[in-house]
Protein backbone atom coordinates (compact mmCIF):
# COMPACT_ATOMS: atom_id res chain seq x y z
CA UNK A 1 0.00 0.00 0.00
CA UNK A 2 1.37 3.47 -1.00
CA UNK A 3 1.84 6.01 1.88
CA UNK A 4 0.85 9.52 0.72
CA UNK A 5 4.11 11.85 1.98
CA UNK A 6 2.31 15.43 0.86
CA UNK A 7 2.48 17.50 4.03
CA UNK A 8 -0.83 18.55 5.22
CA UNK A 9 -0.54 22.18 5.31
CA UNK A 10 0.63 22.05 1.69
CA UNK A 11 -2.38 19.84 1.04
CA UNK A 12 -4.71 22.46 2.66
CA UNK A 13 -3.09 25.18 0.30
CA UNK A 14 -3.75 23.48 -2.72
CA UNK A 15 -7.64 23.53 -1.26
CA UNK A 16 -7.72 27.15 -0.78
CA UNK A 17 -7.07 29.53 1.77
CA UNK A 18 -9.30 28.33 4.82
CA UNK A 19 -11.95 31.06 5.67
CA UNK A 20 -11.74 32.51 9.26
CA UNK A 21 -15.36 32.87 11.07
CA UNK A 22 -13.61 34.87 14.23
CA UNK A 23 -14.07 38.43 12.59
CA UNK A 24 -17.77 37.93 11.73
CA UNK A 25 -18.42 36.30 15.64
CA UNK A 26 -16.90 39.81 16.78
CA UNK A 27 -18.83 41.65 14.37
CA UNK A 28 -22.52 39.67 15.37
CA UNK A 29 -23.33 41.92 18.76
CA UNK A 30 -23.18 44.79 16.45
CA UNK A 31 -24.48 43.69 13.63
CA UNK A 32 -27.93 42.35 15.64
CA UNK A 33 -28.60 45.54 17.33
CA UNK A 34 -28.34 47.59 14.24
CA UNK A 35 -30.98 45.29 12.69
CA UNK A 36 -32.55 45.69 15.87
CA UNK A 37 -32.46 49.74 16.10
CA UNK A 38 -32.17 50.45 12.22
CA UNK A 39 -33.17 47.82 9.70
CA UNK A 40 -36.19 46.81 11.74
CA UNK A 41 -37.64 50.08 11.84
CA UNK A 42 -36.99 51.18 8.48
CA UNK A 43 -38.89 47.86 7.54
CA UNK A 44 -42.00 48.71 9.54
CA UNK A 45 -42.10 52.35 8.38
CA UNK A 46 -42.25 51.32 5.10
CA UNK A 47 -45.05 48.99 5.67
CA UNK A 48 -46.86 51.61 7.49
CA UNK A 49 -46.64 53.41 4.79
CA UNK A 50 -48.78 51.09 2.45
CA UNK A 51 -51.38 51.52 5.15
CA UNK A 52 -53.94 53.74 7.01
CA UNK A 53 -52.60 53.60 10.22
CA UNK A 54 -54.42 56.27 12.34
CA UNK A 55 -55.00 56.98 15.60
CA UNK A 56 -58.06 54.25 15.46
CA UNK A 57 -55.17 51.71 15.10
CA UNK A 58 -53.49 53.18 18.31
CA UNK A 59 -56.41 52.22 20.41
CA UNK A 60 -58.13 49.10 18.28
CA UNK A 61 -54.63 48.01 16.74
CA UNK A 62 -57.23 47.83 13.41
CA UNK A 63 -55.61 48.96 9.74
CA UNK A 64 -56.03 47.93 6.46
CA UNK A 65 -53.72 48.04 3.20
CA UNK A 66 -54.07 50.99 1.13
CA UNK A 67 -51.54 50.01 -1.30
CA UNK A 68 -49.91 53.41 -2.65
CA UNK A 69 -52.94 55.66 -1.75
CA UNK A 70 -50.66 57.69 0.49
CA UNK A 71 -47.97 58.19 -2.04
CA UNK A 72 -50.71 59.45 -4.82
CA UNK A 73 -52.40 61.48 -2.21
CA UNK A 74 -48.79 62.77 -0.94
CA UNK A 75 -47.65 63.71 -4.47
CA UNK A 76 -51.01 65.50 -5.36
CA UNK A 77 -50.88 67.60 -2.20
CA UNK A 78 -49.21 70.81 -3.20
CA UNK A 79 -48.22 71.54 0.56
CA UNK A 80 -45.74 68.63 0.42
CA UNK A 81 -44.16 70.50 -2.49
CA UNK A 82 -44.10 72.87 -0.83
CA UNK A 83 -42.40 71.86 2.31
CA UNK A 84 -40.20 70.14 -0.05
CA UNK A 85 -38.88 73.43 -1.81
CA UNK A 86 -38.71 75.21 1.61
CA UNK A 87 -36.42 72.51 3.13
CA UNK A 88 -34.13 72.60 -0.08
CA UNK A 89 -33.53 76.17 -0.16
CA UNK A 90 -33.26 76.46 3.77
CA UNK A 91 -30.87 73.03 3.49
CA UNK A 92 -28.53 74.83 0.56
CA UNK A 93 -28.75 78.07 3.12
CA UNK A 94 -27.55 76.71 5.88
CA UNK A 95 -25.01 74.31 4.83
CA UNK A 96 -23.49 77.37 2.71
CA UNK A 97 -23.21 79.49 6.04
CA UNK A 98 -21.82 76.58 8.34
CA UNK A 99 -19.36 76.17 5.83
CA UNK A 100 -17.98 79.06 4.72
CA UNK A 101 -18.20 80.68 8.69
CA UNK A 102 -16.81 77.35 9.38
CA UNK A 103 -14.03 77.45 6.85
CA UNK A 104 -13.50 81.11 7.84
CA UNK A 105 -12.74 79.83 12.09
CA UNK A 106 -10.43 77.02 11.11
CA UNK A 107 -8.23 79.39 8.90
CA UNK A 108 -8.69 81.68 12.11
CA UNK A 109 -7.32 79.02 14.45
CA UNK A 110 -3.94 78.59 11.86
CA UNK A 111 -3.26 82.07 12.70
CA UNK A 112 -4.17 82.51 16.64
CA UNK A 113 -0.95 82.14 19.60
CA UNK A 114 -1.18 79.40 21.60
CA UNK A 115 -3.41 80.71 24.03
CA UNK A 116 -5.63 81.96 22.05
CA UNK A 117 -6.20 79.05 19.96
CA UNK A 118 -7.15 77.44 22.99
CA UNK A 119 -9.73 79.32 24.14
CA UNK A 120 -11.33 79.85 20.76
CA UNK A 121 -10.90 75.46 20.72
CA UNK A 122 -13.13 75.59 24.07
CA UNK A 123 -15.62 78.08 23.56
CA UNK A 124 -16.12 76.00 20.08
CA UNK A 125 -16.35 73.06 21.98
CA UNK A 126 -18.86 74.02 24.70
CA UNK A 127 -21.34 75.75 22.27
CA UNK A 128 -21.17 72.38 20.05
CA UNK A 129 -21.90 70.21 22.79
CA UNK A 130 -25.22 72.22 24.26
CA UNK A 131 -27.85 69.88 24.02
CA UNK A 132 -30.11 71.84 20.47
CA UNK A 133 -33.52 71.70 22.69
CA UNK A 134 -31.92 73.62 25.53
CA UNK A 135 -29.60 76.23 23.09
CA UNK A 136 -32.71 76.50 20.76
CA UNK A 137 -35.11 77.41 24.12
CA UNK A 138 -32.29 80.13 25.06
CA UNK A 139 -32.49 81.45 21.65
CA UNK A 140 -36.02 81.89 21.41
CA UNK A 141 -35.84 83.62 24.79
CA UNK A 142 -33.19 85.96 23.24
CA UNK A 143 -35.41 87.32 20.47
CA UNK A 144 -38.32 87.61 22.42
CA UNK A 145 -40.45 90.92 22.42
CA UNK A 146 -40.26 93.21 25.11
CA UNK A 147 -37.68 91.51 27.32
CA UNK A 148 -35.20 89.82 24.26
CA UNK A 149 -31.83 90.90 24.77
CA UNK A 150 -31.21 90.44 20.77
CA UNK A 151 -34.03 93.18 20.27
CA UNK A 152 -32.64 95.52 23.04
CA UNK A 153 -29.20 95.36 21.40
CA UNK A 154 -30.50 96.19 17.60
CA UNK A 155 -32.16 98.63 19.18
CA UNK A 156 -29.60 100.04 20.89
CA UNK A 157 -27.29 100.13 17.19
CA UNK A 158 -30.35 102.58 15.87
CA UNK A 159 -30.00 101.38 12.33
CA UNK A 160 -33.30 99.19 12.34
CA UNK A 161 -35.42 101.17 14.52
CA UNK A 162 -36.96 100.40 17.88
CA UNK A 163 -36.59 96.61 17.59
CA UNK A 164 -37.68 96.37 21.53
CA UNK A 165 -41.35 94.67 21.00
CA UNK A 166 -40.78 93.03 17.16
CA UNK A 167 -42.12 89.03 17.68
CA UNK A 168 -39.36 87.47 15.27
CA UNK A 169 -41.99 84.59 15.32
CA UNK A 170 -44.51 85.90 13.43
CA UNK A 171 -42.58 87.24 10.95
CA UNK A 172 -41.42 84.48 7.96
CA UNK A 173 -37.94 86.56 7.11
CA UNK A 174 -37.22 87.03 10.43
CA UNK A 175 -38.00 83.58 11.87
CA UNK A 176 -35.84 82.17 9.14
CA UNK A 177 -32.97 84.53 9.94
CA UNK A 178 -32.97 83.70 13.82
CA UNK A 179 -33.29 79.73 13.08
CA UNK A 180 -30.42 80.21 10.30
CA UNK A 181 -28.31 81.93 12.62
CA UNK A 182 -29.24 79.33 15.58
CA UNK A 183 -28.42 76.01 13.15
CA UNK A 184 -25.35 77.68 12.17
CA UNK A 185 -23.91 78.61 15.26
CA UNK A 186 -24.42 75.11 16.07
CA UNK A 187 -22.95 73.69 13.35
CA UNK A 188 -19.62 75.93 12.66
CA UNK A 189 -17.39 74.08 15.92
CA UNK A 190 -17.55 70.86 14.28
CA UNK A 191 -16.90 72.09 11.07
CA UNK A 192 -14.38 74.31 12.15
CA UNK A 193 -12.17 72.27 14.49
CA UNK A 194 -12.37 69.04 11.75
CA UNK A 195 -11.30 71.36 8.69
CA UNK A 196 -8.40 73.11 11.25
CA UNK A 197 -7.03 69.33 12.45
CA UNK A 198 -6.95 68.94 8.22
CA UNK A 199 -5.58 72.01 7.41
CA UNK A 200 -2.56 71.15 9.91
CA UNK A 201 -1.27 68.73 7.89
CA UNK A 202 -0.52 70.41 4.96
CA UNK A 203 2.81 70.57 4.17
CA UNK A 204 4.41 73.88 4.90
CA UNK A 205 6.74 73.73 2.03
CA UNK A 206 4.52 73.63 -0.41
CA UNK A 207 3.19 77.34 0.65
CA UNK A 208 6.68 78.38 1.19
CA UNK A 209 7.01 77.25 -2.31
CA UNK A 210 4.26 79.18 -3.61
CA UNK A 211 4.94 82.10 -1.55
CA UNK A 212 8.76 82.31 -3.22
CA UNK A 213 6.83 82.31 -6.78
CA UNK A 214 5.39 85.38 -5.73
CA UNK A 215 1.36 84.53 -4.84
CA UNK A 216 -0.26 86.45 -2.24
CA UNK A 217 -1.78 84.57 1.20
CA UNK A 218 -5.12 84.48 -0.71
CA UNK A 219 -3.41 82.84 -3.84
CA UNK A 220 -1.89 80.19 -1.11
CA UNK A 221 -4.70 79.57 0.34
CA UNK A 222 -6.79 78.62 -2.97
CA UNK A 223 -4.01 77.14 -4.80
CA UNK A 224 -2.90 75.04 -1.94
CA UNK A 225 -4.92 74.96 0.98
CA UNK A 226 -8.21 74.71 -0.52
CA UNK A 227 -6.56 72.09 -2.83
CA UNK A 228 -5.79 69.77 0.59
CA UNK A 229 -9.08 70.21 1.90
CA UNK A 230 -11.45 69.60 -0.84
CA UNK A 231 -12.22 66.31 0.55
CA UNK A 232 -12.47 67.33 4.24
CA UNK A 233 -14.68 69.79 2.42
CA UNK A 234 -16.98 67.50 0.75
CA UNK A 235 -16.95 64.99 3.90
CA UNK A 236 -18.28 67.93 6.07
CA UNK A 237 -20.80 68.81 3.48
CA UNK A 238 -22.45 65.63 3.31
CA UNK A 239 -22.54 65.44 6.78
CA UNK A 240 -24.11 68.91 7.16
CA UNK A 241 -26.69 68.69 4.20
CA UNK A 242 -28.07 65.02 6.35
CA UNK A 243 -28.44 67.11 9.73
CA UNK A 244 -29.74 70.30 8.36
CA UNK A 245 -31.88 68.60 5.82
CA UNK A 246 -33.40 66.82 8.98
CA UNK A 247 -34.15 69.49 10.90
CA UNK A 248 -36.50 69.70 13.08
CA UNK A 249 -35.80 70.83 16.77
CA UNK A 250 -34.73 74.09 16.19
CA UNK A 251 -37.63 75.33 13.82
CA UNK A 252 -40.35 73.73 15.90
CA UNK A 253 -39.43 75.12 19.66
CA UNK A 254 -38.74 78.46 17.42
CA UNK A 255 -41.22 79.36 15.55
CA UNK A 256 -43.47 75.62 15.35
CA UNK A 257 -43.83 75.99 11.59
CA UNK A 258 -45.15 79.17 11.22
CA UNK A 259 -46.39 82.17 10.52
CA UNK A 260 -48.74 80.76 8.63
CA UNK A 261 -46.55 77.24 8.20
CA UNK A 262 -43.97 79.60 6.53
CA UNK A 263 -41.01 77.81 8.29
CA UNK A 264 -42.66 74.58 7.39
CA UNK A 265 -40.10 72.53 6.24
CA UNK A 266 -40.37 68.72 5.15
CA UNK A 267 -39.88 67.33 9.21
CA UNK A 268 -42.73 69.66 10.83
CA UNK A 269 -44.90 68.66 7.74
CA UNK A 270 -44.24 65.24 8.51
CA UNK A 271 -44.48 65.81 12.13
CA UNK A 272 -48.01 67.74 12.13
CA UNK A 273 -49.51 65.32 9.26
CA UNK A 274 -48.41 62.07 11.96
CA UNK A 275 -48.65 63.43 15.07
CA UNK A 276 -50.92 66.53 15.17
CA UNK A 277 -53.76 65.08 12.61
CA UNK A 278 -52.94 61.44 13.51
CA UNK A 279 -52.18 60.37 9.78
CA UNK A 280 -49.20 57.99 10.44
CA UNK A 281 -49.82 56.29 7.39
CA UNK A 282 -49.17 59.40 5.71
CA UNK A 283 -46.64 60.39 7.94
CA UNK A 284 -44.86 57.11 6.83
CA UNK A 285 -45.10 58.15 3.67
CA UNK A 286 -43.53 61.63 3.74
CA UNK A 287 -40.72 59.87 5.84
CA UNK A 288 -39.84 57.52 2.76
CA UNK A 289 -40.06 59.65 0.47
CA UNK A 290 -37.69 62.37 2.08
CA UNK A 291 -35.37 59.22 2.90
CA UNK A 292 -35.24 58.21 -0.55
CA UNK A 293 -34.32 62.03 -1.45
CA UNK A 294 -31.49 62.07 1.25
CA UNK A 295 -30.28 58.85 0.01
CA UNK A 296 -30.18 60.28 -3.53
CA UNK A 297 -27.95 63.09 -2.20
CA UNK A 298 -26.11 61.46 -0.43
CA UNK A 299 -24.70 58.71 -2.89
CA UNK A 300 -23.85 61.93 -5.05
CA UNK A 301 -21.86 63.31 -2.68
CA UNK A 302 -20.08 60.34 -1.69
CA UNK A 303 -19.69 59.23 -4.94
CA UNK A 304 -17.53 63.23 -5.19
CA UNK A 305 -15.47 62.40 -2.29
CA UNK A 306 -14.94 59.05 -3.63
CA UNK A 307 -13.29 60.89 -6.97
CA UNK A 308 -11.65 63.58 -5.04
CA UNK A 309 -9.88 61.42 -2.63
CA UNK A 310 -8.23 59.38 -6.22
CA UNK A 311 -7.76 62.96 -7.76
CA UNK A 312 -5.06 63.53 -4.66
Amino acid sequence: MAISTVNPGLRRAAKGPRRNLAPLWLLSPAGIVLLAVLVAPIIYLVVTSFTDYDQRTLYTGAYDSVGIANYLSLFTDPDFWWSLIRTVLFTAAMVAGSIVIGTGVSHLLTRLSTVMRYVVTIVLIFAWGMPNVASSLVWKWLFQPGYGVMNWFLTQLHVFGDMTNVDWSNNAFLSYASIWMLIVWQAVPFIALTLYAAETQIPTELKEAVRLDGASEWGVYKTITLTFLKPTLLLVTILSVIWDYNVFNQIWLVSQGGPDDATSTLGVFTFTTAFVGFHLGQGAAISVVTTLILLILTVFYIRNLIRSGEDL
